[in-house]
């Protein structure tokens, strides 16, 4: 495997979450959400009470971009890493000009996202105004969508989660594009809202929850929260996918690439979510 993305999850879940070692040698690059979902089986494997070793990859650069975005901070408590005296300690800070949005960064509480979103809007305008060139508007609209989804987690996952964010250069669109990834192994969709309403399966509880603004709570007006961030990324033509259980339902704009819904996917608890946005 050289790549770890949203479009190898499946292949890195197989791979990986069986093996005693998670050997990264041959890869050559890893976003936001390969990096936590690394973390995430991590998490799952600590609840196991398994320890399980990372084999670095031999590039440099990925090493290098790891390190930037903390990987490593959380990478430790889960995994032994190889080989132990690489140089993967806060070597690669982040500069004045990075293009990482927000490093890796946990959600355990409120304040966490009030820290997390503090630190989006200071670097908002120089990432997504510059090189997404979105104007006061949808930065305010990026802000809400960011909080309302690190909110789901802590109302509905029962567990922390984590966050990152990146800017890149999308080849295939030949644009600038960012991209979110918010996940947690808490009890995912369908337990949290198997309370209230009769579910199919996973699809129909993430169906409710992003299409229909289904809720765990009856109070009036909550559940709102995905259907909000849904309709930003409709607004500005982004890509929008949610994967809890053995399913997955995206939002998939003409330039992007996906299934809009899969079932029968390696079971794998709580919920991994990833929003891809494109400059304009």
């Amino acid at each position: 495997m050289t790549q770890i993305t949203e479009e190898t999850f499946e292949q890195t879940l197989r791979s990986f979450i069986q093996a005693e070692q998670i050997d990264l040698r041959g890869v050559s690059f890893i976003d936001p959400y390969g990096m936590l979902g690394l973390l995430e089986i991590g998490e799952l494997c600590m609840l196991e009470d398994v320890r399980k070793t990372i084999i670095l990859p031999q590039t440099g650069d990925v090493c290098a971009y790891l390190d930037r975005m903390g990987f490593f901070n959380f990478a430790r408590r889960y995994f032994s890493l190889e080989p132990s005296n690489s140089d993967a300690s806060g070597k690669y800070q982040r500069s004045a000009d990075s293009d990482v949005l927000l490093e890796i960064t946990p959600i355990q509480k409120s304040d966490d996202i009030h820290f997390i979103v503090g630190k989006v809007r200071d670097r908002a305008q120089a990432i997504l105004a510059t090189h997404l060139h979105y104007d006061d508007h949808a930065i305010n609209g990026f802000i809400v969508a960011l909080s309302e989804v690190c909110q789901n987690i802590i109302e509905h996952s029962e567990n922390k989660g984590f966050v990152g964010i990146q800017k890149y250069r999308f080849q295939n669109l030949n644009k600038n594009i960012v991209k979110i990834a918010v996940m947690d192994v808490g009890i995912g969709f369908r337990k949290s809202l198997s309370s209230r309403f009769k579910l199919r399966g996973d699809l129909d509880a993430i169906d409710k929850a992003l299409l229909h603004g289904a809720s765990r709570y009856e109070d009036e007006g909550r559940g709102h929260g995905l259907a909000a961030v849904r309709r930003f990324v409709n607004q500005w033509n982004g890509k929008l996918s949610i994967r809890s259980g053995t399913a997955r339902l995206s939002i998939i704009p003409p330039w992007a690439r996906g299934k809009e819904q899969e079932r029968g996917l390696i079971a794998f608890p709580g919920s991994q979510i990833n929003i891809m946005l494109p400059e304009v």
